[in-house]
């Protein structure tokens, strides 16, 4: 795993030269966080929704994200639009299917994109996952409270069927394809105590992605938000909370390098 740490540290120097454009359809609870992660892992945000607009924007972008947290009737042809625009120019789409399940139109939505846009690269929690695959799972808003058990093959059995990268987050972290699969240790309890720390992942994997390469971009971009969760923690001093985690996890981002990838990252 030595050689999957360098190759991801390679990537990160490679953002930070070119500074990727990642266009982002994604929710207005996350929207700032999800721009200023881009930003600190050296990327550069831009979160166009206007279906007016979202075919020209996608198409001078290096990666593209549909997180579908606050959905709305607006929204849903311009998660499309920007989606077959993006795989028509060879561009990687992220697909975040936050909620999934919660209500009839979401998990409408979802099936839509899955099929119309046919994501690089679905990056969910486990009740997600269970939804996507048809199974029966209790729903609470856009929580995850699945068993982990027998994610794996579950994992796999998608990646098949969707021909796409899946990034199962959390207590450990999974990504797989058709071929491979990844677990990843790294990460903190805290970071589900912050709202929009799923959707700052995806921001970061499709940052990654477009360094080229979509499983080794969903790697790289859990393994980073994990690490920078861990060290987030870490630096938490006496009567600190969730707001200064929050922002440290924004400065973890900034301060991450190869070193701290080489040195942190639990990956097997």
């Amino acid at each position: 795993m030595v050689e999957l740490l360098e190759e991801i540290s390679q990537k990160l120097l490679w953002i930070r030269k070119n500074r990727p454009l990642i266009h982002q359809i994604t929710n207005y609870v996350s929207a700032n966080d999800c721009a200023n992660a881009t930003l600190a892992l050296g990327a550069s945000p831009v979160m166009a929704h206007d279906i007016n607009e979202v075919e020209e924007m996608t198409s001078k972008a290096s990666a593209l994200v549909l997180n579908i947290g606050t959905l709305s009737v607006a929204n849903i042809p311009a998660y499309l639009k920007a989606g077959i625009t993006a795989k028509e120019r060879g561009i990687p789409v992220v697909f975040d299917p936050v909620g999934v399940g919660a209500t009839k139109q979401r998990t409408e939505v979802a099936k839509a994109i899955l099929a119309d846009v046919q994501p690089d690269i679905i990056r969910c929690n486990m009740t997600e996952l269970n939804v996507l695959c048809h199974r029966k799972v209790a729903v609470k808003g856009v929580d995850s409270i699945a068993s982990e058990a027998g994610r794996g093959e579950l994992a796999r059995e998608f990646a098949e069927k969707t021909n796409a990268v899946v990034a199962v987050t959390g207590k450990t972290d999974l990504v797989v394809d058709k071929k491979n699969m990844i677990t990843i240790e790294n990460g903190d309890e805290w970071l589900t105590r912050v709202t929009g720390t799923g959707c700052m992942t995806s921001a970061l994997v499709a940052s990654f992605a477009a360094a080229g390469n979509a499983f080794i971009g969903a790697v790289a971009g859990v393994l980073a938000m994990g690490i920078c969760g861990e060290l987030a923690k870490l630096r938490l001093t006496e009567n600190e909370g969730i707001g200064t985690f929050r922002m440290r996890l924004i400065d973890e981002i900034f301060q991450l390098n190869c070193d701290i990838i080489k040195k942190y990252g639990k990956i097997s």
